[in-house]
């Protein structure tokens, strides 16, 4: 399963991670810039640390699980 996961650095200075399920592909840039820059400015999300108060990164990662069988 893929994620966006959009980060953000707190007052502490900290970083705050935020995923986002099934992200549309191929991601867009400039909207995803613009989605974190609506964030911060609308003071959307708080955390432990204090207000969100810069973009850090934003990235795709994908979790690929592989059961191994029990005998």
């Amino acid at each position: 399963m893929k994620k966006l996961e959009l980060k953000f650095t707190n007052e502490d200075g900290k970083t705050v991670n935020y995923s986002i399920d099934q992200p549309v592909e191929p991601v867009d840039t400039a909207t995803v810039n613009a989605a974190m820059d609506e964030i911060l400015q609308q003071n959307a999300f708080t955390s432990s640390g204090g207000d969100l108060v810069a973009k850090k990164s934003a990235r795709i990662v994908e979790r690929i699980v592989e059961e191994v069988e029990m005998q």
